[in-house]
This record gives structure tokens, sequence and C-alpha cells, in this order.
């Protein structure tokens, strides 16, 4: 237990570290690691790797099995699902206007 104010209240500080890779180049372990060490440099324990590709086998069991520093992995197909969801870097393509029958149109009034 920590005796500091505010401790486990959510004010912990989230590192970031974003890649922009092409399809194919996948980020696999070692870069992971790296990301981990420099958590540990600076003395945080969450961290968020984002990247526009995919994440290896590896780097994602890694991630998950290092249960000190809390590494949360967002690959390109999750990015993409989060900007839709919040809007960020979209533009709508199309609207879709969906009618239905009012039943009261007919209705005679009292």
């Amino acid at each position: 237990m920590s005796s500091k104010p505010g401790a486990g209240h959510g004010l912990d500080r989230i590192y970031v570290q974003a890649k922009r890779y092409s399809e194919g180049n996948i980020v696999g372990r070692p870069e992971v690691q790296k990301f981990v060490g420099s958590l540990v440099g600076v003395g945080a324990t969450k961290g968020v790797f984002v990247t526009t590709s995919k994440f290896s086998a590896d780097a994602i069991e890694y991630a998950r099995q290092h249960l000190t520093h809390r590494v949360i992995l967002i690959d390109g197909q999750r990015l993409g699902e989060l900007m839709i969801e919040h809007g960020v870097g979209v533009r709508l393509n199309r609207a879709i206007e969906f009618k239905e029958i009012d039943e009261n149109f007919f209705d005679e009034e009292d």
C-alpha cells in the first residue's frame, strides 16, 4: 500500500508509443520489450502501444504476461474501430435515412 495522497485513484501517468508501419511490417516482441523498458526508465507502470499494422503472437503474449507493467496493445484493426467509434480522423461517406409508417396518420381526431 502506498501512503501517497491520491495513490490508486486513477491518477497514474500512461505512456503511449505509436508506430506507423505498413500492413506487412509486424511489430514483434523486441519492440514491445523496449517499450516496457522505457516505462521502467521513467518509473511508469502503464502504457499503450499503438501500431497501424499488427503485433506478433510473441509480442501479444509478452504484453499479457508482463504483470508489473500494464501494457495495452492496439493494432491497426482496433485503431480503425476506435477512430470510427469516436469520430476521429473520419468523414461521413453516406447518410442512410430509415422511414417507417406512422400508424396514427389516418386515425380520426375526436
